[in-house]
Protein backbone atom coordinates (compact mmCIF):
# COMPACT_ATOMS: atom_id res chain seq x y z
CA UNK A 1 0.00 0.00 0.00
CA UNK A 2 2.88 2.20 0.52
CA UNK A 3 3.99 3.77 -2.92
CA UNK A 4 7.24 4.89 -2.98
CA UNK A 5 9.61 7.18 -6.02
CA UNK A 6 12.92 7.93 -6.36
CA UNK A 7 14.44 10.86 -8.35
CA UNK A 8 17.66 12.71 -8.81
CA UNK A 9 19.59 10.05 -10.17
CA UNK A 10 22.01 11.29 -13.26
CA UNK A 11 25.23 11.55 -14.28
CA UNK A 12 27.78 12.82 -12.25
CA UNK A 13 32.22 12.89 -12.20
CA UNK A 14 33.71 11.29 -9.56
CA UNK A 15 34.20 13.93 -6.71
CA UNK A 16 30.99 15.37 -7.29
CA UNK A 17 27.40 15.49 -5.51
CA UNK A 18 24.21 14.36 -6.38
CA UNK A 19 21.23 14.41 -3.83
CA UNK A 20 18.71 11.41 -4.33
CA UNK A 21 14.99 12.01 -2.60
CA UNK A 22 12.82 9.12 -2.05
CA UNK A 23 8.84 10.56 -2.32
CA UNK A 24 6.12 8.63 -0.71
CA UNK A 25 2.76 8.24 -0.28
CA UNK A 26 0.82 10.60 2.59
CA UNK A 27 1.64 9.41 6.26
CA UNK A 28 3.93 6.60 5.08
CA UNK A 29 7.19 8.14 7.05
CA UNK A 30 5.14 9.07 10.28
CA UNK A 31 4.97 4.73 9.79
CA UNK A 32 7.46 3.20 8.73
CA UNK A 33 11.18 3.72 8.43
CA UNK A 34 13.11 3.83 5.40
CA UNK A 35 16.50 2.23 4.21
CA UNK A 36 18.47 3.28 0.29
CA UNK A 37 19.92 -0.12 -1.15
CA UNK A 38 21.61 -0.07 -4.19
CA UNK A 39 22.44 -2.83 -7.14
CA UNK A 40 24.86 -3.11 -10.28
CA UNK A 41 23.97 -5.39 -12.74
CA UNK A 42 25.39 -8.83 -12.05
CA UNK A 43 25.58 -7.71 -8.05
CA UNK A 44 23.76 -8.20 -5.13
CA UNK A 45 21.58 -5.35 -3.92
CA UNK A 46 23.85 -3.67 -1.12
CA UNK A 47 22.57 -1.80 1.97
CA UNK A 48 23.47 2.13 2.07
CA UNK A 49 22.08 3.41 4.76
CA UNK A 50 18.62 3.86 6.81
CA UNK A 51 16.92 6.02 8.28
CA UNK A 52 14.18 5.89 11.57
CA UNK A 53 11.09 7.76 10.45
CA UNK A 54 11.38 10.20 13.53
CA UNK A 55 15.18 10.60 11.69
CA UNK A 56 16.73 10.75 14.94
CA UNK A 57 18.51 6.94 14.39
CA UNK A 58 20.91 6.41 11.19
CA UNK A 59 22.89 3.81 9.83
CA UNK A 60 25.13 3.47 6.79
CA UNK A 61 26.80 1.04 5.27
CA UNK A 62 30.77 0.53 5.61
CA UNK A 63 31.24 1.98 1.76
CA UNK A 64 29.38 4.75 2.25
CA UNK A 65 29.72 6.11 5.47
CA UNK A 66 31.01 9.14 5.78
CA UNK A 67 30.31 10.22 2.50
CA UNK A 68 26.42 10.01 2.27
CA UNK A 69 24.34 11.54 4.98
CA UNK A 70 20.13 10.26 4.88
CA UNK A 71 17.40 12.52 6.34
CA UNK A 72 13.62 13.04 6.34
CA UNK A 73 11.34 15.55 6.26
CA UNK A 74 8.34 14.13 7.19
CA UNK A 75 6.04 17.33 6.60
CA UNK A 76 7.10 16.86 2.91
CA UNK A 77 7.12 12.84 3.14
CA UNK A 78 10.39 12.49 1.75
CA UNK A 79 13.75 10.95 2.34
CA UNK A 80 16.90 12.25 1.06
CA UNK A 81 20.43 10.21 -0.10
CA UNK A 82 23.18 13.23 -0.11
CA UNK A 83 26.27 11.73 -1.88
CA UNK A 84 29.07 13.52 -1.22
CA UNK A 85 32.44 12.81 -3.05
CA UNK A 86 31.15 10.11 -5.36
CA UNK A 87 33.43 7.17 -6.06
CA UNK A 88 32.81 5.24 -9.74
CA UNK A 89 31.62 2.34 -7.53
CA UNK A 90 29.30 4.16 -6.56
CA UNK A 91 27.60 3.51 -9.98
CA UNK A 92 23.99 1.76 -9.42
CA UNK A 93 20.76 1.59 -9.44
CA UNK A 94 19.64 2.94 -5.95
CA UNK A 95 15.93 1.83 -4.31
CA UNK A 96 14.49 3.13 -1.44
CA UNK A 97 12.49 0.94 0.29
CA UNK A 98 10.00 1.18 3.86
CA UNK A 99 9.54 -1.56 6.55
CA UNK A 100 8.61 -1.98 10.24
CA UNK A 101 12.41 -2.04 11.81
CA UNK A 102 15.45 -0.84 10.62
CA UNK A 103 17.59 -3.30 8.62
CA UNK A 104 20.57 -4.40 6.10
CA UNK A 105 18.54 -7.28 4.71
CA UNK A 106 16.80 -6.46 1.54
CA UNK A 107 14.41 -9.18 2.16
CA UNK A 108 13.10 -6.97 5.50
CA UNK A 109 11.46 -5.10 3.51
CA UNK A 110 8.11 -5.30 1.60
CA UNK A 111 7.67 -1.78 -0.23
CA UNK A 112 10.27 -0.90 -2.63
CA UNK A 113 10.84 2.32 -5.25
CA UNK A 114 11.60 1.30 -9.00
CA UNK A 115 14.83 2.81 -8.62
CA UNK A 116 16.94 5.90 -10.22
CA UNK A 117 20.30 5.43 -12.09
CA UNK A 118 23.23 7.06 -10.49
CA UNK A 119 26.22 6.52 -12.56
CA UNK A 120 29.84 8.20 -11.80
CA UNK A 121 32.45 8.61 -14.34
CA UNK A 122 36.06 8.44 -13.62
Amino acid sequence: QVQLVESGGGLVQAGGSLTLSCAASVHTFSIYHTAWFRQAPGKDREFVGAISWTGGRTSYGDSVKGRFTISIDNAANTVYLQMNNLKPEDTASYYCAAGSFISERPSDYDNWGQGTQVTVSS
